[in-house]
């Protein structure tokens, strides 16, 4: 994969992350670059104040050296009239050094220097500090000072020496101390902030969690105790919520509105059709049913595509106990055994309307082919509910089941009604998510197998 893909990918990534994940990315990303500037600024710090403190005894004990620097007359050399106190200038080779040269020649030095000798290093007047190679390859820092006694003609110079070993370990124990102090800095202050932005973010989880209930049917509006910023928001949204539900509503109206205006002129075309003639009479009243057949089909569409948007979770059990009391009665008079098995916990978010109409054109579709018995079971499963309606009629091969969901179809030319009811049932599994299948049923007939999803998001039910 090429640079410029793998780019692109991860930026896509980052764009389509959570709002949390983003800004607790960028927190660490700031975390990444401010705390080792920080980090790096304290040890400049540190090191500076430490090596201007080491520097410090370094200067107290070459004043303490130079008080102690006399003449002996008598042997015409200088010589050393104190002790400086310090075990470590009488141990060879102990990484503290003291020597005194006059001019060229080395007149006196400490006991740890043994055998070596410092480096003599051209310096300005006055006191100079520098790092410096000792005995035995050791890291020091060597201070020294060009002085004039009395009686004495010409200047010496005066070097004092230390290892820079301690004050390493003293700022390596620091930078270690710091490290791990930073990091313990940067997990709680991510911590912090994760805690933060999971506490500023709870208005729009909750506000998340509104939205959803309302596309389940759970909650008609958003709750509008929020923050301001998000309070307009809400507002705003309801808003939208109820000029949609008023428009859904007026546009159902609407349509059953228009069946009704149609259904008059229809009845009395074909009433006006009976006077013509055999010849003219049938092309007219074909083309009068397809009219009637068409005019249902989009009405019957068009109001129950209004039911989905707003649609709460309705107990099935409930909805349809009209529907199957009104059935049984009919089964009763035609000498047909009817059973119904429904699980009073199933449920969905389905109009009970469009629910009694699914079930209606089912079950006066078994009930007309049905030779001594129709069943209708209802039963939760994974994602939904389950409607099975069998009968014990002639059934229907797999092409009869296609034509039979084909818009207007029709199986038995001399049969009542129109041919849409399987179509419709067919359109509002479509509107809902759900899946209608054709099938053998288990007493002989045919079984209407319907699947309805929890919600209605899911085009496709389960296999």
């Amino acid at each position: 994969m090429s640079r410029a893909r793998l780019s692109n990918r991860l930026k896509t990534r980052l764009t389509l992350a959570p709002l949390g994940v983003r800004l607790l990315l960028a927190a660490l990303m700031l975390v990444i670059i401010l705390l080792p500037l920080a980090g790096a600024g304290l040890t400049w710090t540190f090191r500076q104040s430490a090596t201007a403190s080491f520097d410090s005894r370094l200067e107290s004990q070459l004043n303490a050296l130079l008080a102690g620097i006399q003449i002996d007359h008598a042997a015409q050399q200088l010589k050393l009239n104190r002790s400086l106190g310090d075990a470590r200038f009488e141990r060879a080779y102990s990484g503290w050094y003291w020597q005194v040269s006059d001019g060229d020649a080395l007149t006196l030095t400490s006991r740890s220097l043994w055998d070596q000798r410092l480096p003599l290093v051209s310096g300005d007047d006055g006191i100079n500090v520098y790092a410096v190679e000792g005995p035995r390859d050791q890291s020091l820092r060597m201070i020294e000072r060009d002085i004039r006694l009395p009686n004495l003609s010409h200047v010496i110079r005066v070097s004092l020496a230390g290892s820079t070993r301690e004050l390493d370990r003293e700022i390596a124990r620091f930078e270690r101390l710091l490290v791990l102090s930073l990091a313990s800095f940067a997990v709680l202050l991510l911590a912090g902030m994760a805690l933060q932005m999971r506490w500023g973010l709870a208005p729009l989880r909750r506000m998340s969690a509104n939205l959803q209930a309302v596309e389940e049917g759970e909650a008609e509006r958003l709750e509008t105790e929020l923050p301001v910023e998000l309070k307009e928001l809400a507002l705003a949204m309801n808003s939208v919520l109820e000029r949609d539900r008023r428009l859904i509503e007026r546009g159902r109206a609407a349509a059953g509105n228009l069946a009704h205006a149609l259904k008059t002129p229809v009845s009395v075309l074909k009433t006006q059709a009976e006077r013509f003639p055999p010849a003219q009479r049938e092309p007219v009243n074909v083309e009068l049913t397809r009219i009637d057949a068409a005019v249902r089909h989009h009405l019957a569409r068009a109001s129950a595509a209004g039911g989905v948007a707003f649609s709460g979770r309705v107990a099935i059990d409930r909805a349809i106990a009209p529907v199957v009391q009104g059935l049984t009665r009919l089964a009763e008079r035609r000498g047909l055994r009817f059973t119904a098995e429904i699980d009073p916990r199933a449920t969905a978010r389905v109009d009970p309307q469009d629910l009694q109409e699914l079930t209606g054109n089912l079950l006066e579709n078994a009930l007309r082919w049905a030779k001594g018995r129709v069943t209708l079971g209802v039963h939760r499963v994974e994602g939904g509910v389950r409607l099975r309606i069998e009968d014990d009629g002639p059934g229907m091969t797999p092409a009869q089941s296609e034509a039979a969901l084909a818009r207007g179809a029709r199986l038995d030319a001399g049969g009542a009604g129109s041919g849409l009811g399987l179509a419709i049932v067919e359109d509002l599994m479509a509107l809902y998510g759900g899946r209608l299948a054709l099938e053998q049923a288990s007493i002989g007939g045919l079984a209407a197998d319907v699947w309805l999803p929890a919600s209605p998001v899911s085009p496709q039910g389960p296999g």
